[in-house]
């Protein structure tokens, strides 16, 4: 009778633990980087939402999804419904003068540098699991 008391208590135990330990683990939203043949480091992590209410962005999406047409900036034009693998391609070419790594590093570091706010160094948006 012991036995069995012992026995059903490990296996409660067990999955308790389980349970906990597999229902806390975060699904952390990534900026899709699928277009690169081999990243160098993880996705970039990535809350849309949470980023904008936090940096006050909610009505200016051209900030970050902007529009260009002969190398000049289409003011009130955004491209929030585009990925922008779709007009900044893997490398520098005639029509793409800022290769995408470089277009998102050079976006969201510029507008942390000045804002004054926000991650800067590689490894606190590219975070290794």
């Amino acid at each position: 009778m012991k036995l069995k008391k012992c026995i059903f208590l490990v296996v409660v135990v067990l999955f308790v633990t389980a349970f906990f330990t597999y229902s806390g683990e975060d699904d952390y939203p990534t900026i899709d980087n699928t277009v690169f043949d081999n990243p160098q480091r993880p996705a970039a992590i990535f809350d849309h939402d949470d980023h904008n209410e936090k940096a006050e962005l909610e009505d200016d999406c051209a900030i970050c999804h902007h529009v260009y047409e002969a190398n000049k900036l289409v003011e009130d034009e955004s491209s929030e419904d585009s990925p922008c693998s779709e007009c900044h391609s893997l490398k520098k070419a005639e029509d793409n003068s800022v290769p995408l790594k470089t277009a998102f590093h050079q976006r969201c570091k510029e507008c942390h540098f000045d804002s004054k706010k926000g991650p800067v160094l590689c490894g606190e948006c590219h975070i290794k699991e």
